[in-house]
């Protein structure tokens, strides 16, 4: 906050959040690097460990549900339930070590985060000054690109030293720390801040958000923009095996490379969101996605451009999701959760989408083809979004 508006309890709010959305997202990361790892110690093929990570991501779908449920009963209610979740699901797991029952927990994990996340960010919404919205939302994001940086390099060393069973120990307790510190920060009876409409139903919060042209055009933006990033996200690795002949180690300076770049993206919506605006801050940043994912093939000469590509799409992608993130908790006052819950979804539908064509775009045209793909979902994006926020304003 500036230093006219601070807010030392609502700094320490933030802080605390920060590292709930840590183990929250770490938890929903860990298992991609760490597939091999889950399969040999369940005793299970690959694909099986695939399907996990599957039953993961498809929890989100569930949000059309939890965004109206927490914009009825609270949000503080929605985020402790979401921790609750997790920690019950990961502690299950590391307890019985077997399919079925990781299958269950990592479903449940998901659910959490799901139930989690939208209602955070109606909160924030409710809470601080829209000027200040940017700074807010950048500071929670760091933690998508730290639990890439610092969380899943540490359930790694976890892993090698007390076995792959101790991360789903780890990230279980840290959910039941997070719960405990969620119900100290945020006073039970903060109802003004806590839920925006008591009254507001199911029905009602879906009436409210379907009216809205803006509110449909974002979702439709998200559904596009979260396609074209996983078409590229899921066959990146597999293009620098190919060009460039890396090792596993030296792929993983791939992911360090993305990680870094995320960190920046959030940093720039943290400190220029608010100046630059969110509306003006989301557009331009999905011009200059556009852009990077048009100049990818270009760079595929060498490894050190390839990286560099890699790098300035995510950086792009960052900043303008973040920063959508932020206009987004601003586009349906009364029914913030429900807005936010559906961005999440769709986001979750595009992802699927993106990651079920990326393999056969791929293959049949290496990454000029993906590259195209990715433009020309993401042009289409800019195009809805543009036409969406013509003439908005914040009521």
């Amino acid at each position: 906050m500036s230093p006219k508006n601070k807010d030392p309890g609502l700094a320490w709010l933030i802080a605390v959040m920060t590292l709930c959305r840590l183990v929250l997202n770490t938890a929903r990361r860990f298992a991609y690097p760490f597939a091999p790892v889950l399969s040999r110690g369940l005793g299970v093929p690959l694909t099986a460990v695939t399907s996990l990570i599957a039953v993961n991501q498809a929890a989100g779908l569930l949000g059309f549900v939890f965004g109206p449920l927490a914009d009825r009963r609270g949000y503080r209610l929605m985020m402790m339930a979401g921790l609750g979740l997790l920690a019950a699901g990961l502690l299950t797991g590391g307890c019985l070590p077997f399919y079925p029952v990781i299958l269950g927990a990592l479903f449940v994990a998901g659910l959490g985060k799901n139930m989690f996340d939208p209602a955070l960010q109606a909160y924030i919404g409710r809470r601080v000054p829209y000027a200040r919205r940017g700074l807010a939302i950048g500071m929670l994001e760091i933690s998508w690109a730290a639990s890439t940086l610092v969380g899943i390099p540490l359930i790694g060393l976890l892993m090698d030293r007390l076995g792959w069973r101790a991360s789903f120990f780890a990230l279980g307790g840290g959910g039941l720390i997070g719960l405990l510190a969620l119900r100290l920060v945020i006073p039970r009876n903060n109802r003004p801040a806590d839920r925006e409409d008591q009254s507001a139903g199911f029905g009602e919060a879906w009436r409210l958000l379907v009216r809205e042209k803006t509110a449909l055009a974002t979702l439709g933006y998200t559904f596009l923009v979260a396609a074209a990033n996983d078409n590229l996200f899921v066959v990146y690795g597999a293009w620098l095996e190919k060009s460039f002949h890396l090792s596993v180690i030296a792929l993983g300076l791939g992911t360090s490379v993305i990680g870094i770049a995320e960190l920046l993206g959030e940093s720039l919506t943290a400190g220029l969101a608010d100046r630059f605006g969110l509306k003006r801050s989301v557009l331009t940043g999905l011009a200059l996605t556009v852009v990077a994912y048009g100049l990818l093939p270009l760079m595929g000469r060498n490894l050190g451009l390839a990286l560099t590509g890699l790098f300035l799409v995510f950086m792009a992608f960052e900043f303008m999701i973040v920063s959508s993130l932020s206009l987004s908790t601003e586009l349906v006052p009364g029914a913030r959760a429900t807005m936010m819950s559906f961005f999440l979804a769709f986001a979750s539908l595009g992802r699927i989408f993106g990651a079920l064509i990326g393999g056969p775009i791929w293959l049949a045209g290496g990454i000029a083809a993906t590259g195209l793909v990715s433009v020309l979902l993401s042009g289409l994006a800019l195009a809805v979004l543009a036409w969406g926020l013509r003439g908005w304003r914040r009521s």
